[in-house]
């Protein structure tokens, strides 16, 4: 098998459930699974800024300070997700709809301004299965058919 992901001309990023789901009604987290979000143009290493429907929590939703890591979706009261990546802040206080898989951070982390992404919700062991599956890939032997002539 390849080493190089077969990136699709719009990725659909694996996500679970996050910390705070049941704060979103099911109408809602529903939308996160069926729409497309464009990466706004406010988007950086800390985070995407994500265009497309609104996200909204249940009215009177607070959550207390926590630890955050890349991969998370936040959603602060206007209702647009921010994916936080790489350089993200240690501690948020928005709502966690959902986060991205680990084994599809790296795909995350491809997507510019403008470039349209999806999400499909997975099992906690698909998201084991799929981080267990790329780090086997990363550390098997090279295909003889793959080895180039030496740089």
């Amino acid at each position: 098998p390849s080493r190089r992901p077969a990136y699709g001309a719009t990725p659909r990023l694996r996500v679970i459930a996050g910390p705070h789901a049941r704060a979103f009604s099911a109408a809602t987290r529903a939308t996160l699974l069926t729409a497309e979000y464009q990466v706004g143009t406010q988007s950086n290493r800390m985070g995407y800024r994500l265009a497309g429907p609104s996200l909204a929590a249940s009215p009177g939703t607070t959550v207390p300070s926590l630890g955050v890591m890349a991969g998370v979706i936040q959603v602060p009261p206007g209702g647009e997700p921010i994916l936080l990546m790489a350089d993200a802040q240690t501690t948020g206080g928005y709502p966690i709809i959902a986060t991205v898989i680990g084994a599809d951070l790296p795909l995350a982390a491809q997507l510019l301004p403008g470039d349209t992404v999806r999400f499909a919700a997975v099992p906690l062991h698909e998201a084991h299965a799929a981080l267990a599956a790329q780090r086997a890939l990363l550390v098997a032997p090279p295909d003889d058919d793959n080895i180039g002539a030496p740089i």
